[in-house]
């Protein structure tokens, strides 16, 4: 296991580096502002890690639908009075849309953690926003092998198509040769279920709707919820009065 991690290691700084050279072909070679930058860069991880994006190298998060709520969710949240029952409403979507992509993301780790990678699991799970198809080493397999866990496992807990993310960690497992091992593992642990036996979770958020939603308040019509706080504390304050 030790001699394939560093395999996987030595496979993974290459790709950094790549990403780092076409990174500075586009930037200059010394920021105006360092710490600014650093500072943006370490945000833009940490959000990476917290919304883990479905299709990772897409900058605009459009690509796929539920990114693309998600998105369109933080945007409107950040548009919104913070308080306000618009903002809570907000963010309890966010949070289940979160919930929902950790929820399938600890399947992973429990599974890599069995077979013995319980140091390497992070590292093995964390896809950044420079992925790219281009670096994968088998993509053929490792799509084959995403759509066989899809099918014949509950790993994902949806009937959508499944996240890309999951993609590159596929193509990392190979090369590790430890897919076939994972797969195995995860028909055991989490088998198919029956429409009649899933359990609802985050993951049977209605999307459209959703969509609709964070369009509607958006447009203005979200104010609605900040007039119904105003109007709360006005007549809470007449009842004191009184």
């Amino acid at each position: 296991m030790g001699s394939a991690f560093k395999r996987f290691m030595q496979f993974c700084c290459c790709c950094c580096v790549g990403d780092e050279d076409d990174e500075d072909e586009k930037q200059p070679l010394v920021p105006q502002d360092p710490l600014e930058y650093f500072n943006r860069e370490v945000q833009k991880r940490r959000d990476e890690e917290t919304n883990l994006w479905s299709t990772p190298g897409d900058p605009s998060h459009s690509e796929r639908e539920d990114d693309r709520v998600l998105y369109s969710l933080l945007q409107a949240r950040n548009k919104t009075r913070m308080g306000s029952t618009g903002y809570r409403r907000l963010s309890v979507d966010i949070e289940a849309m979160r919930d929902t992509r950790r929820e399938v993301r600890d399947k992973w780790q429990t599974i890599l953690e069995n077979l013995g990678f319980m140091a390497e699991a992070e590292s093995l799970l964390t896809v950044s926003a420079g992925a790219s198809h281009d670096r994968m080493r088998n993509a053929p397999a490792a799509r084959a092998m995403l759509n066989m866990l899809h099918s014949e496992t509950s790993i994902f807990s949806t009937k959508e198509p499944p996240p890309e993310r999951y993609l590159f960690i596929l193509d990392r497992l190979l090369y590790l040769d430890i897919a076939d091992d994972f797969v195995a593992k995860a028909k055991r642990f989490y088998p198919p279920k029956d429409d009649s036996d899933e359990e609802p979770t985050g993951l049977s958020i209605n999307l459209p709707l959703l969509l609709a939603r964070v369009e509607a308040s958006m447009n203005g019509k979200g104010n609605e919820d900040d007039d119904e706080d105003e109007s709360e504390i006005e007549d809470g304050n007449l009842s004191d009065r009184s």
